[in-house]
């Protein structure tokens, strides 16, 4: 009883209920995508699972800015300095704004070239292009979302994100039933369907974000603050954002090339995959919100130089997210039995589905623990470095190598292939925990008078 007392409980509570409600609608958004298209046909799903990489990459770009900013917003927020709250914002768009454009141009006009990193397949190129080039509108709106929502969860202020998805969500799945079905008249667009959908959804919840900031009172979302400087943020956001970007990029890209490995072994394992990517979601999304919770708690904590409160709650929230990995096993086992029940796929591609789903109920486990500690805990501390290293070697000199090893040279089944890749997690506790106890991630990272001293012309 005396735990449950303890204050940390309740204020992670009032931060994951809401971070949980909203990773559980972006998954939402996937499994609508997944489930209306089964109706379509497999090459549609297909398809989609191969053009979303990009996207996955893309969130991964816009979740290290997102964490760099938070990292350092987080900090002067419990130090209580909005105004260098507001450059670091300014900061983290100019990145967003550049790299969310040059995939926005390759999308809109070499679509057919991104496709063919994943697959040789006409059909899943022409479909897959199609998708890419009206997604490229989507790409430019959710750069801006991201960063600023990231911002106003740093300073605890989540539900406002999960209110903005919750309308995208809505309106994303009513539009896409509209266009893959035809109702009301409208023609029945399919794969095409789906990324109008999208971009319309993104559109809206960006007029939605400068609405939220024309009646904040602190944190707004303006194009002004692109053009405050200051050199000390700016080397501080370089230094802590970059690995972090780095991190989650190669974290994405490396995600992506597991996917290609995939794809280019057998069309039937990238429709099954395209599945267990969807039920993987939900049985991550509690320890991903406990990582964003956590990372934000023990920032504020940490800028207010609480360090020996901020490492005490470290603990606790080690031992949350080892409940929240079971729990995320145990809801891809439940669910397992109605997807194969449900799923329109192929023989092949259905006993694909069950060992895929199977592997995932422990896989989750090891993904639980090293996002809360890499980009939660550690980040909290301003340690983004680890992160990126640890991943790098871990994905790119180990899962990657040995999976086009098993696919391509040794010709393993698809589902030895499939169980190598994801070893990757496990492969790297006993560095990830050492750190952690190690205590190195453990630092205030904030600086006095910032504005006091000369700035940038």
């Amino acid at each position: 009883m005396k735990k449950l007392k303890d204050p940390f409980y309740g204020q992670i509570g009032k931060l994951v209920v809401p971070i949980v409600i909203q990773n559980l609608l972006s998954a939402a958004v996937s499994s609508a995508d997944v489930i209306m298209l089964n109706f379509v046909g497999q090459s549609a799903i297909a398809s989609v699972s191969l053009a979303s990489q990009y996207a996955n990459v893309l969130f991964m770009v816009f979740y290290g800015l997102g964490t760099g900013a938070t990292m350092l917003c987080a900090q002067y927020y419990g130090k209580g300095d909005k105004k260098a709250i507001q450059a670091v914002e300014g900061i983290a768009l100019r990145f967003s704004l550049v790299i969310s454009s040059a995939f926005a141009v390759l999308a809109l006009t070499v679509p057919e070239w991104m496709m063919r990193v994943f697959t040789a397949d006409p059909e899943l190129i022409g479909l897959g292009a199609s998708y890419l080039r009206v997604l490229s509108i989507c790409y430019l709106c959710w750069g801006i979302i991201e960063v600023y929502l990231s911002v106003l969860r740093s300073i605890g202020r989540v539900t406002v994100g999960t209110a903005l998805n919750t309308f995208a969500v809505v309106t994303n799945v009513l539009l896409n039933a509209v266009f893959i079905f035809g109702l009301f008249g409208a023609p029945k667009l399919g794969v095409l369907g789906v990324a109008i959908a999208t971009s319309v959804s993104r559109f809206l919840e960006l007029i939605l974000c400068f609405v939220v900031s024309f009646k904040s009172k602190d944190i707004k979302l303006k194009f002004s603050y692109l053009f405050v400087r200051n050199k000390l943020l700016f080397s501080d956001f370089i230094r802590l954002s970059l690995p972090a970007l780095g991190n989650d990029v190669l974290w994405g890209v490396a995600f992506s090339l597991y996917a290609a490995i995939i794809g280019h072994l057998d069309s039937d394992a990238v429709a099954a995959n395209s599945l267990v990517v969807v039920v993987r979601n939900f049985g991550t999304v509690l320890c991903f919100g406990l990582a964003s919770a956590g990372g934000i708690l023990l920032g504020q904590k940490i800028g207010e130089n609480k360090l020996q409160e901020a490492a005490s709650d470290a603990k606790k929230l080690v031992k949350l997210t080892i409940v929240s990995g079971v729990l995320g096993g145990l809801l891809i086992l439940a669910i397992t039995p109605f997807m194969l029940r449900y799923a329109s796929l192929s023989e092949t591609a259905m006993h694909y589905l069950k060992y895929m789903l199977l592997i995932n109920t422990y896989y989750v486990m090891g993904a639980a623990v090293n996002t809360t500690l890499i980009a939660g805990v550690f980040r909290a501390g301003g340690d983004s470095r680890f992160g990126f290293l640890c991943d790098a070697v871990d994905m790119w000199v180990y899962a990657i190598p040995l999976g086009c090893l098993a696919a391509f040279v040794l010709k393993l089944p698809v589902l030895w292939v499939y169980f190598l890749l994801c070893t990757d997690e496990f492969v790297k506790w006993p560095w990830v925990i050492k750190h952690y106890r190690s205590g190195k991630w453990l630092k205030n990272i904030t600086r006095e008078h910032l504005f006091e001293e000369k700035t940038a012309p």
